[in-house]
């Protein structure tokens, strides 16, 4: 019998992590779902980025810390689209990413040195252009509903790297979350995480939740992953206050829309969708995906200082003028109009995506150590952090999901993710080490 396991946040990298661990392949039980106990603070699943983000996947546009776990993420992405009819089930489709400029003259103007960054948020780039010494672009005609804009054939640039569009991560995330509650797991929503709760060594044998009716309980585990997105460091100041450990993950909000339109055309069984990288000209960088129902979806405006909100609070409200923005790009690219009714407004959404410094996630267990005072995991167990995917939540959610899981297993890693760990030199802490 395997030792219980609490994810503490449900978002798509939580179940990611629950799914396979309660895989039928796993070594750890005959029935590891009853084992697995998925906490959110949220009466509503997915109501932030794995609800609400673009859901675009990529296999090798990332930094060389991240390259191992993204070429595994995209092939399990892939491999469960085929297994699953994820075209049908989540909108899974191969898309080709074009690159669109409008002012090539400004293009020419960029220094170089965003071409190798690790971070393109800090750049003021997009995450095509990021990457774009690794796709070799090359002239190539755009997406049907792109070159509407302006009536004319447009300038647009594309690369021959293969990508991937999962579709609606927000279905991805609840086929992933029936999968695992058919298999055993325990959801429990409207819940907050109190404390840990340890024996008389030091060891941790539980925590302490407390229900939405304010009723509240002990939970026993040895083996606690902490998922919670730009949550995170809270979640983890919660249950460890005495720890010197200060997580340097930050919150950068995202503005999107959802669009429909009768111009446009769903991509037929077969046909590559589009992801379309351009640039606003008040100084943003849309990202545009074309979806398998027809939808299209707009995003790429982002502000690192609108505050977090408490969680649990639910979908965020997004911003009427960060908006307007959107579907003014919306009506520049696509030569459309919403005040005429020939584009429809599908969702506005608001979402806050976990972010570090670097710009590179955390994966990985906290050492003893660095828990604090009578928190110990002894041999068996640990206690794991998985945060900061930033933009590429959704493209590196079942990589992570899987490393994570066969990290609480103590079992080998499908993918080197050592340089993604809790290096003491990314540790802002309170206490001379």
């Amino acid at each position: 019998m395997s030792q219980p396991t609490i994810i503490l946040g449900a978002g798509l990298i939580g179940v990611s992590t629950a799914y396979y661990l309660s895989s039928p392949s796993s070594s750890s039980s005959s029935q590891p779902g009853q084992n697995i106990h998925l906490i959110d603070p949220s009466p509503t699943l997915f109501t932030s980025a794995s609800g609400f983000a673009a859901g675009f996947l990529s296999r090798s546009w990332f930094p060389a810390p991240l390259r191992a776990l993204g070429e595994l993420s995209f092939d399990l992405h892939t491999e469960l689209a085929q297994k699953e009819g994820g075209r049908e089930k989540w909108g899974w489709c191969k898309a080709r990413s074009v690159s669109f400029v409008e002012d090539e003259d400004a293009e020419k103007e960029r220094p170089e040195d965003w071409l190798m960054s690790d971070d393109w948020l800090a750049m003021g780039v997009s995450r095509a252009e990021a990457a774009k010494s690794e796709l070799g672009w090359k002239k190539r005609s755009g997406p049907e509903w792109l070159r509407r804009a302006r009536g004319r054939e447009m300038r647009v640039l594309s690369g021959k790297v293969l990508t991937s569009y999962a579709g609606d991560p927000l279905r991805l995330s609840n086929f992933l979350l029936s999968e695992c509650l058919s298999r055993g797991v325990h959801l429990h929503t409207s819940t907050h995480t109190l404390s840990v709760s340890c024996n008389s060594s030091g060891k941790i044998h539980g925590i302490r939740i407390r229900h939405a009716n304010g009723t509240e309980a002990d939970l026993p585990c040895s083996r606690l992953v902490i998922t919670s997105g730009a949550w995170t460091p809270q979640v983890f100041t919660t249950l460890f206050p005495s720890s010197d450990v200060k997580l340097p993950i930050t919150s950068l909000a995202g503005h999107s829309l959802l669009m429909r339109s009768s111009a446009w055309k769903r991509p037929q069984e077969g046909e590559e969708t589009a992801a379309v990288f351009s640039t606003d000209p008040t100084g943003y960088f849309p990202e545009m995906f074309a979806r398998v129902d027809g939808t299209i979806y707009l995003a790429g405006l982002n502000s690192s200082i609108l505050p977090l909100p408490a969680a649990g609070k639910g979908k965020a409200q997004p911003h009427a003028e960060s908006i307007d923005q959107l579907k003014a790009t919306a009506e520049h690219l696509c030569g459309l109009s919403f005040a005429s009714n020939e584009i429809e407004v599908v969702r506005e959404a608001l979402c806050f995506r976990p972010v570090t410094p670097k710009g590179i996630p955390i994966i990985a267990r906290v050492p003893d150590a660095r828990l604090g005072e009578r928190a110990r995991s002894g041999s068996v167990g640990g206690v794991f952090v998985a945060a900061e995917h930033g933009p590429w939540g959704i493209s590196l959610s079942l990589g992570t999901g899987k490393v994570l899981s066969e990290m609480v297993e103590g079992r080998k890693v499908s993918a080197d993710v050592r340089e993604l760990g809790l290096q003491e030199r990314e540790w802002k802490s309170k206490a001379k080490l």
